[in-house]
């Protein structure tokens, strides 16, 4: 099999499908780079040329999440080596740290199919796609189940705690649920769960 004739093969409609993906030309030009780089690196890998097509649609789809991985990451203003985090910077990341520490148990309480699906998406970073074909499912199927997954998730956890974040995801406050209490509080140096 050689790279360039089944580059040339499909090209234009990677191009396409990048293309439609990332509406930035120079951004998406950048990543049909990546993509033929990856497939002249894993070429060894393709066993039989009549689903090259396939196979390198499945590079495409993984550059194109992890192009719109790096950009959530660089969005995220990161605090300068030279500037010090402040005390309540200090104490929600402490709070979003610990907090973070009990999903992993929170986890195991979930149904299997939502657990299983939470934790290859949340944990080992897999693409819903990638997880419909994994399981054997549709997209959409594994799209609700992980959304599922996701509710039944934070259900658990308000019925431990009041849990009060921000509009980042960042925890301000946690306050471990008494039966029969609803009142939105914030943590007093009690641990939850």
């Amino acid at each position: 099999m050689e790279a360039e004739a089944i580059w040339i093969k499909v090209q234009a409609k990677l191009k396409a499908f990048v293309r439609a993906k990332i509406r930035d030309e120079a951004s998406a030009d950048d990543v049909l780079q990546e993509i033929f780089l990856k497939m002249h690196q894993n070429l060894h890998q393709l066993r039989e040329e009549e689903k090259a097509e396939y196979w390198l649609f499945r590079i495409a789809q993984n550059a194109v999440n992890d192009h719109f991985r790096e950009r959530k990451t660089l969005s995220k203003p990161a605090p300068s080596p030279e500037a010090p985090l402040t005390e309540k910077e200090k104490q929600i990341q402490a709070l979003t740290e610990e907090v973070s520490q009990w999903l992993p148990f929170m986890l195991e309480l979930l149904p299997g199919k939502y657990r299983q699906a939470l934790y290859l998406t949340e944990v080992e970073g897999i693409s819903q796609r990638e997880l419909a074909e994994k399981l054997g499912i549709s997209y959409s199927g594994a799209k609700s189940r992980v959304q599922r997954g996701r509710e039944k998730l934070r259900d658990i956890v308000l019925q431990c705690c009041e849990v009060a974040t921000d509009k980042y995801g960042n925890v301000l406050g946690y306050q471990p649920r008494e039966a029969g209490s609803e009142e939105n509080v914030e943590k007093e140096e009690e641990e939850c769960c």
